[in-house]
């Protein structure tokens, strides 16, 4: 798509973006040009826009076209409305924080996708189809018949048809690893985990008061036999696990290990959490342990991570009748229900598709912005190519901790391992997250600063802030 260069005419920038038929929405590629001639300068700052009827009778398009165009490109910060003297190209806008935060395990947001105009109709089908005052109420605990089925749905990829009364609808991940240990464990009792994993785990046992005792991994996540040694000798009462690009070190358990882990779990009769927010982020992922030991496995799956962090929602796999009714008690000690307002938007996009497409786009962009970490982090990246992080391994003259201070001062957030360390020796590692920068450039200046950073050894970096 290119655009005629813009001239004056009047008092006007006459500039007209060239129209695909096969380049999708016409709004969004208007907007997308509008952005396009601002970057190369064909568009300054306080060129006025052609009237929007003007604009709309020269390309053709409906007035409704237009209007959503330069809505879209408001919403970009590019175009500011100044009353009846028109619509004008906006000054760069201030960036108010120079910290490029890569600690924050967010999905990034997909390219071509309008996130607005989805939560927009999305919410405007709720409206149109549910009671209101029934989004404004108390609901009981575990979702309703149709967040129910809704969850199915979502979990069909890993585990063909369900029974949705087998499910229970959670406000989020965190608020269901919490209520499972609450249900499940006593204070005192042991909860396995590898030795480095998501630290919401760890602050839920340590505020309930249950002990996380780590268990010996490898290459392939959670070593059986470790497990099973560990599972006789500390009698645990849960085993954690994150096997699908786990948080943080983005490993995928292999299917034979599962089958293994799995099998363990049974000869042990203990019970598994296995918490999977990044399945269907992954490329060709195994099956989940669950369908291994269904009668052994909680599952959880959220949409936090594979959708929107606002989408405070996650689905509880529970097989057993007694067990989810000390679940939904446990869970309703410190979290009535999920927003009825955000469970039906979930419920909504769900059955009529734009969760499906909207993942699809974050898997995408997820993956491109794994091609620009290894092209930069070249010799030092060892991702797996997609999810959200990379678990980026130190040269020995850095350690997590001062390399992540190092990295505060020069305006970039990571997180040290010593976050995600379930006992002593942690590994000499950063996780860095690359959804939670919007704008690609920004990611690729703060990934390259990193990379900048680490090519220097702590003494020359000292020296050179000094």
């Amino acid at each position: 798509m290119s655009q005629v260069k813009s001239i004056q005419d009047g008092n006007s920038a006459i500039w007209l973006p060239r129209l695909s038929a096969h380049g999708g929405p016409r709004f969004l590629q208007i907007a997308d040009a509008l952005q396009a001639a601002v970057v190369d300068g064909s568009l300054k700052p306080g060129d006025r826009l052609p009237p929007q009827r003007q604009l709309a009778a020269q390309l053709d398009v409906d007035l409704t076209t237009i209007t959503r165009a330069y809505d879209e490109a408001r919403r970009r910060n590019l175009l500011e409305g100044r009353g009846a003297r028109g619509t004008y190209v906006a000054a760069p806008k201030v960036e108010l924080t120079s910290i490029l935060d890569l600690s924050m395990n967010t999905p990034p947001p997909p390219h071509g996708v309008d996130f607005d105009d989805m939560v927009k109709q999305g919410l405007s089908q709720v409206l149109m189809r549910a009671d209101n005052e029934l989004l404004m109420t108390y609901h009981l605990a575990g979702g309703s018949e149709s967040d129910r089925k809704a969850g199915a749905k979502w979990l069909e990829p890993m585990f063909g048809h369900l029974d949705s009364r087998q499910l229970v609808v959670c406000p989020g991940a965190q608020a269901a690893i919490a209520a499972l240990i609450l249900a499940l464990t006593q204070p005192g009792d042991v909860i396995l985990a590898e030795p480095t994993t998501y630290p919401g785990l760890r602050a839920a046992a340590t505020q309930f008061g249950r002990n996380i005792i780590a268990v010996e991994a490898d290459q392939y996540g959670m070593v059986p036999e470790m497990l099973e040694d560990a599972c006789r000798q500390h009698k645990p009462a849960l085993v954690y696990l994150n096997p699908t690009l786990q948080n943080p070190t983005a490993i995928t358990i292999p299917e034979h290990r599962r089958k293994e882990l799995a099998s363990v779990a049974k000869r042990c009769n203990v019970r598994v959490i296995e918490d999977d927010p990044y399945w269907l982020l992954a490329d060709a992922p195994p099956p989940p342990i669950a369908t291994f030991v269904p009668e052994q496995v909680y599952y959880i799956s959220t949409l936090s991570k594979c959708l929107t962090p606002g989408l405070r929602v996650a689905f509880v796999l529970l097989r057993d009748p007694h067990e989810r009714e000390l679940f939904l008690a446990a869970l309703r000690s410190f979290a009535l229900m999920v927003a009825p307002l955000s469970a039906a938007l979930a419920t909504q996009w769900i059955l009529d598709g734009s969760a499906g497409g909207l993942m699809q786009g974050v898997r995408n962009e997820a993956r491109l912005r794994h091609c620009m970490a290894r092209d930069i982090l070249a010799g030092r990246y060892n991702g797996a190519g997609d999810g959200l992080h990379v678990w980026l391994e130190l040269p020995a003259y850095w350690n997590s901790s001062q390399l992540a201070r190092a990295a505060d001062s020069e305006g970039i957030a990571v997180t040290p391992a010593e976050a995600f360390a379930t006992g002593s020796g942690a590994v000499n590692a950063i996780r860095i997250s690359l959804g939670s920068i919007k704008d690609r450039r920004r990611l690729q200046a703060g990934l390259r600063r990193l990379s900048h950073l680490l090519a220097r050894r702590p003494e020359s970096y000292s020296a050179a802030v000094v």
